[in-house]
């Protein structure tokens, strides 16, 4: 364990997982007003200087249209999401090989995205993917209201952080087999 706390306190890997962190919790806050976004930053006619404090003073909005859960699922969302990004770099650098690990920390991405969503529209990318086909009124049924995908996608990134850091931990040469 001491290795792999030693791995993503690096420099490069804080300078992996720090940016990546920081982009996914900004396009996480940023979702619920991305229709907003697109306007004002198609909008020949608004300066940058206002197209850019719009968009920082979205940021705080994760206090106020954020439920407590939701705000908590989408901080740890993006925190893993930048430690499993720093992990696999630091096993395609050091191995080339990357495993099962990484494909539940995909998976754990995915399905954390499916569940952000602001208190009021609730889990969005879910909301729109289901309303295509007819079933909104099935997350009605769910106690969370679709923060269910959001809960699964922490489990699945921490899972994948830890089988990464297992991997991270193993040595690189194959042990021998001792014979009776």
């Amino acid at each position: 364990m001491r290795s792999v706390l030693k791995t993503l306190t690096a420099a490069h890997s804080v300078a992996i997982a720090l940016p990546v962190a920081i982009i996914v919790f900004v396009l996480a806050v940023w979702l619920p007003n991305l229709r907003l976004l697109f306007s004002v930053w198609t909008d020949v006619s608004v300066s940058l200087a206002d197209k850019i404090s719009l968009s920082l003073s979205l940021i705080p909005a994760i206090a106020t249209n954020f439920t407590l859960l939701s705000a908590s699922y989408t901080i740890l969302i993006a925190v893993l999401t930048g430690i499993n990004a720093a992990l696999i770099v630091h096993l395609i650098r050091t191995r080339a090989v990357l495993g099962g690990g990484a494909a539940v920390g995909l998976s754990g991405m995915a399905t954390g995205a499916l569940g952000v969503g602001c208190a009021a529209c609730g889990s969005l990318i879910v909301t729109s993917l289901i309303g295509t086909i007819g079933g909104v009124s099935l997350l009605t049924l769910l106690p969370l209201r679709g923060g269910e995908f959001g809960l699964l996608g922490v489990a699945l990134l921490g899972y994948s952080t830890y089988l990464l850091a297992k991997k991270s931990t193993k040595p690189l040469v194959c042990e021998p087999e001792l014979k009776p």
